[in-house]
């Protein structure tokens, strides 16, 4: 990350971990490794908070800028916007 991490996350099975931060991004970890995996992109504000979902297939994610946004853990993929929170 270029700015403060906010929040981190480990997946259900203790192999990832997510870590939000100011510059607008979410970060995949191999949490055995360290190694960065994954960057998710395309937030028009900070990340405060970042959760995974029970499986660990989905990654819920609060931002600055009014949204909840759903992605899936393993493509990236945005799957889901909630504004106004």
């Amino acid at each position: 990350h270029s700015e403060t991490v906010t929040s981190v996350a480990f997946s259900p099975d203790g192999a990832r971990i997510a870590s939000g931060s100011e510059d607008k991004t979410v970060r995949m970890w191999d949490a055995a490794t360290g190694d960065c995996v994954a960057t998710l992109e395309g937030l028009s504000g900070e990340v405060f908070t970042v959760a995974f979902g029970p499986d660990g297939a989905r990654i819920a994610l609060g931002s600055h800028d009014e949204t909840v946004r759903v992605w899936d853990a393993a493509t990236g993929e945005s799957e889901a916007t909630v504004e106004g929170h």
